[in-house]
């Protein structure tokens, strides 16, 4: 069997991490569009400008895919967010379940050994299958 231990802190420093690297590289991408999408012929001739033209084109379809890139990486840092947020949550939850428990064990410990049944129920149906059928007209 395999243990995941997830450290909201950690997870919560990788998303900021991961953030500031996309804010990195769409800078960068930003700055190199100008000077790749418009590539200026070497020469005055026709296979410069077709050089050009087809460097220009891969310039623009890497612009393309590094927008779709960017967004899915905005996404991905915004579940990373939302994953510790939903973390600590869960573990709030758990712990103040736990905390419930005993403050119920310790509240029907007396009256279980009494009478064998707890005084704070759990909120099931307190009718028996006999009486059921009774009530039925069975």
């Amino acid at each position: 069997m395999s243990f995941v231990i997830a450290v909201p802190d950690f997870i919560g420093a990788a998303a900021t991490e991961l953030a500031n690297i996309g804010s990195t590289i769409s800078y960068a991408n930003a700055l190199a569009a100008l000077p790749t999408t418009a590539i200026p012929a070497a020469g005055g001739d026709e296979v410069s400008a077709a050089i050009a033209a087809l460097f220009g084109a891969h310039a623009w379809q890497y612009q393309a895919i590094s927008a779709q890139v960017a967004v899915f990486h905005d996404q991905f840092v915004r579940n990373l967010q939302a994953s510790v947020t939903a973390y600590a949550s869960t573990d709030a939850a758990s712990a103040l379940a736990a905390a419930e428990q005993q403050v119920l064990d310790v509240v029907n410990g007396p009256a279980k050994l009494l009478t064998g049944r707890p005084l704070i129920g759990d909120g099931a149906d307190g009718i028996s299958p006999a009486r059921t059928v009774a009530m039925a007209g069975g």
